[in-house]
Formats: C-alpha cells, sequence, structure tokens
C-alpha cells in the first residue's frame, strides 16, 4: 500500500498521478518538506526532468536551495507582498529579500 511506501516515495507517486493527465503545468506545494538532505537530490532531479520535458512547473516551496538548483526564475513573497522577481541569485541577494528574511545586520557571505 502507498502509506507504506518512505516519504519520498510518496511524493514521487503523487507526481507520477499528477503527470498521468500529461499536463502542461504543474503546481507543487512544499513537495520538498520532511525530506532529508539525502533525500533532496532526487526530488530536484525529477522536477528538473519535468522542467526539461516542457512541463511548466510553478512550485511553492520554503527549501529555497531545491529551488535555486531547479527554476529560471524564482518570486519571493512576504505577507502576499512580491519582495522580488527575476533571476534566482539575483532575488537572492535583493536587499529587501535579505532585510525580510535575515535581518538588517545579516552580511551575505559572511558567517555568524
Amino acid at each position: 500500500p502507498a502509506g507504506q511506501l518512505r516519504l519520498l516515495d510518496r511524493k514521487r507517486l503523487e507526481l507520477a498521478r499528477a503527470l498521468a493527465t500529461n499536463p502542461r503545468l504543474i503546481l507543487l506545494d512544499e513537495i520538498a518538506g520532511g525530506l532529508t538532505e539525502k533525500e533532496l537530490p532526487p526530488l530536484i532531479e525529477l522536477i528538473r526532468g519535468l522542467r526539461d520535458s516542457g512541463v511548466t512547473v510553478v512550485w511553492i516551496e520554503h527549501i529555497v536551495h531545491a529551488l535555486t538548483a531547479v527554476v529560471d526564475e524564482l518570486m519571493c513573497l512576504a505577507l502576499g507582498r512580491v519582495l522580488a522577481i527575476g533571476d534566482p541569485q539575483e532575488v537572492m541577494r535583493s536587499p529587501e529579500v535579505i532585510e525580510v528574511y535575515l535581518g538588517s545586520t545579516f552580511v551575505l557571505g559572511e558567517a555568524s
């Protein structure tokens, strides 16, 4: 039964069910949530494969490094307001994104 599958395999099954109808667009809502760092790469590769096959992927996620490994464009929101949109690396360097999510004393590239 599907309930006995590992979390990563359940997420793969969810994706397979969604893809059964050959969609042109797929919405992913925090699909990486609950996965370990070791489990993320296979999921990232699967999503990258979807994107490369021509499926438009709209992915809502808090695990930012998973997003930046796949997406061509990143939108960062805070309380429903768009903080930045564009190239993932540029969005992550946006002063407003840094201020809201990391605080004003954070310096990109420095460990605290």
